[in-house]
């Protein structure tokens, strides 16, 4: 008979999506890992009250490197911005017109003639 190896968490995260680029941070060095999570989490589509908590468990002989590899990998708004650093700003997928209709007009764009 097979002994189950213990399984230690190594990363508490919101979300399935995150907890699988983790999964595949640790399996891409021969890690093995599994996510434990509430199915109703998943199924619903919920991130809130601990529905949408993922614990990333690996064997407990991988802990140690498992944290490490996992350091450098931050949730959002985890991390604290450097002092001198800005945000960077919204990307707008249109650029303003650089001219408008004359006051605040709007018009149409022009439609094809019909031929015939």
């Amino acid at each position: 008979m097979t002994k189950e190896p213990k399984l230690v968490c190594v990363r508490t995260c919101q979300g399935y999506d995150l907890a699988q680029i983790y999964k595949s941070k640790l399996q891409a060095v021969g890690i093995p890992v599994l996510l434990k999570y509430e199915a109703a989490g998943l199924v619903f589509g919920l991130t809130v009250d601990g529905l949408g908590q993922v614990r990333v468990m690996v064997p407990a002989e991988y802990a140690a490197e498992a944290t490490d590899l996992l350091r450098d990998m931050e949730e959002p708004g985890e991390g604290e911005e450097e002092e001198g650093t800005t945000p960077p700003e919204p990307f707008l997928a249109t650029e303003p017109d650089d001219n408008p209709p004359p006051d605040g007009e709007m018009t149409p764009p022009p439609f094809p003639k019909e031929s015939g």
